[in-house]
This record gives C-alpha cells, sequence and structure tokens, in this order.
C-alpha cells in the first residue's frame, strides 16, 4: 500500500488505523450480517456506536455536566445560521470577532437574523493575527461572543481563548478541535465539522450547555431546532450514520495516543518542523501568519513569486505531496497538519522545503 502525503485542508487525512478497522468491518459490522451503512439508525448497533462516540467526546474533551453533544448535518456552514436562529433573540446583539474568511461567513449569516457587532478585527494586518481580545468591550444586551478558534485559510489560531463573563462564548473549532485540551467550561457552544480533526465529512458536532436550550425560539424549522435533536439523542431524522461511526473509530485513536495532552505535544513538534523550514529559509519562504498567532493545525507561507510557488507546488507534487495550494481566496502555500497526518509525513516535507530551497535559493 502507497499512501499519499495528504496535506489536504477538508476533507483531511484519517488515520490509517481507523481505517483499516473500517474496512474490515465494512460488509459485515460485529457479525450482524450488514455494513454500519446499511443498518437502521433505530437499531441497538446504531444506538450503541452513537452513544459511544459522544461519549468518547464527553471523555477526550473533560466536558462537564450540564452539556449535551449532538451530532448534526449540514457542516459549519449550516451552523453559522443556526447559531443565532437558536441564540439571538429579538433586542439581543449578536459580537463577532472578525479573523478572517470563516469568521466573515458566520457574521454575514448572523446579520440575516438580527442585530451584529463586530468587537474586534484583525482585517487591517490582513488578518495575519488573533486580535487583542485583553479589553474586549460587549454591549449590554449581549447574546453572545463568536469567534472562529483557527482560521484554516490565513493559518492563525487562537493561543487562549477569552474570558466573556456571563456572556455565552460560541466556537466554531473545525480545524482544530481535539488538537489541544481546553476548558469547555468556558463556552457556551462549540461546533465542529468533522472532517479535519474528527472523522470523514458528514457529520458535525455540536457542544451545547444545557440551560442554552431554554432560550431557543419557537418559530424556527423543526430540523434547525438545537433542543429538538437534544431531546432526540441526535436520532430525530436520519443521522449520517457511517461518519458517526469511523469517527469514533478516530477518536478511539485518541484515546489511544493519550488523550489530548499526547496529542498536543505530537502536533506542535510536527508544526515546529515546517515553522523552522520556513523560519530557517534565510527568507526564501515567508510566513504569513504573525509568530504569536500562528496555527499548529494550517501552516501558511508565500515565496518570492507565484511562478516559483508553482514550480514548488509541481515538484511536490512529483514527490508524493498532496494538498499544498493555498485556498483559491489567497493563494501561496498552506500545508493542514491535522491529528492524523503523521510526523514523518510532515517531516518528509520539511526535508523537501529544505533542499527545494538548497536548490532554487
Amino acid at each position: 500500500m502507497k499512501r499519499a502525503y495528504n496535506f489536504n485542508a477538508g476533507p483531511a487525512a484519517l488515520p490509517l488505523e481507523a481505517l483499516l478497522e473500517a474496512r474490515e468491518e465494512l460488509t459485515d459490522y460485529r457479525g450482524i450480517g450488514m455494513s454500519v451503512l446499511e443498518i437502521s439508525h433505530r437499531s441497538k448497533e446504531f444506538e450503541a456506536i452513537n452513544d459511544e462516540t459522544q461519549a468518547l467526546i464527553k471523555e477526550l474533551l473533560s466536558i462537564p455536566d450540564g452539556y449535551k453533544v449532538l451530532f448534526l448535518q449540514g457542516g459549519a456552514s449550516l451552523q453559522f445560521a443556526m447559531v443565532p436562529m437558536n441564540l439571538l433573540g429579538d433586542g439581543r446583539t449578536a459580537v463577532y470577532v472578525d479573523t478572517g474568511s470563516w469568521a466573515q461567513k458566520a457574521i454575514k449569516e448572523a446579520k440575516l437574523f438580527g442585530d451584529v457587532t463586530v468587537a474586534a478585527s484583525s482585517k487591517e494586518t490582513n488578518y495575519d493575527r488573533i486580535p487583542d481580545l485583553a479589553n474586549l468591550s460587549l454591549p449590554s444586551n449581549a447574546a453572545y461572543v463568536h469567534i472562529t478558534s483557527n482560521e484554516t485559510i490565513g493559518g492563525i489560531q487562537y493561543p487562549a481563548f477569552p474570558d466573556t463573563g456571563d456572556v455565552p462564548l460560541v466556537a466554531d473549532m473545525s480545524s482544530d478541535i481535539m488538537s489541544r485540551p481546553f476548558d469547555v467550561s468556558k463556552f457556551g457552544l462549540i461546533y465542529a465539522g468533522a472532517q479535519k480533526n474528527l472523522g470523514p465529512s458528514g457529520v458535525t458536532v455540536v457542544i451545547l450547555r444545557e440551560d442554552l436550550l431554554e432560550r431557543m425560539p419557537k418559530n424556527i424549522p423543526t430540523m434547525l431546532r438545537y433542543d429538538i435533536h437534544a431531546e432526540n439523542n441526535s436520532l430525530y431524522n436520519t443521522p449520517p450514520v457511517f461518519s458517526v461511526y469511523l469517527m469514533g473509530l478516530v477518536l478511539k485513536r485518541v484515546k489511544a495516543m493519550g488523550g489530548l495532552a499526547a496529542v498536543e505535544e505530537v502536533n506542535r513538534a510536527k508544526a515546529a518542523l515546517l515553522y523552522d523550514a520556513i523560519g530557517q529559509s534565510g527568507g526564501f519562504y515567508r510566513g504569513v501568519a504573525e509568530p504569536g498567532s500562528r496555527s499548529v493545525m494550517n501552516v501558511t507561507w508565500r515565496m518570492a513569486s507565484e511562478e516559483l510557488e508553482k514550480a514548488f507546488l509541481k515538484e511536490a507534487g512529483a514527490n508524493g505531496f498532496v494538498g499544498l495550494k493555498g485556498h483559491r481566496s489567497v493563494g501561496g502555500l498552506r500545508a493542514s497538519i491535522y491529528n492524523a497526518v503523521p510526523r514523518e509525513a510532515v517531516q518528509a516535507l520539511a526535508d523537501f522545503m529544505n533542499d527545494f530551497a538548497r536548490r532554487n535559493g
């Protein structure tokens, strides 16, 4: 088996061990004569998968009592709308921190449902950093504060999360959830598309503080209500059964690695390999993100010209490296090094970068 060096931003690399286990069970899940793709979501087998996967998320993130874990569909993009639909309410203001493309998309959707305040932004520096939130000022009628914990396009990440007091903190953690330990109790709601660190595309994880369920208005569609999904244990309608199943296999791998503290240590070591290659290139590579805000998940850089970047991508592709082209909106280069990307793949990329700089600098 020849595996590519997969640096795609999402859908992204999955642990080989999880894929192999899924392959073994693909046509006959634990002796029932059917694939997980074929079983009823009302069956005892899938209910066990659903419950076990929820339990793994609660365990790995040390989620305290008083929170629900939901498995929804529609990706983070649907959550951009569901959050204000469920939490904003009449006469309230939604507060957002603008850190780049994904935060902007969330802001755009929220404005369809009510008043929005952008309390801080790093637009003036071309989204190369997380804005200083030490003196974050919130309006008295703030319904929630929304942040994007990691911006995949610019390659910036919150080094620490703000304290918003009694105002619920909401976070899009699609691209860095399960990459490091953090205090869930600081948040009212967390959402994450699975296709980066959690599993395959098709399922979205929502972690919701239960008291917020009481704020849900009654005039929004049933399928867009958090309280309906919470009441039905994420089984109100047919869920993406295989995505939930494979997410469970991925989370078992995270647990086997030693949990999030061990995962973070590996992730930081991987990121250091690439940031060192950039920093020690004598200016041949130029990091996009300001050092204090650099992402551990998405390493972004530029070169002297687009022609040189194209040559880099062409040669990298010939050497088995996949997914290094920067987002179409900004160009440049990007390596997404999520949990399942092996250190060996990152070391191979760092070695290639060093060699390419030596030959072309």
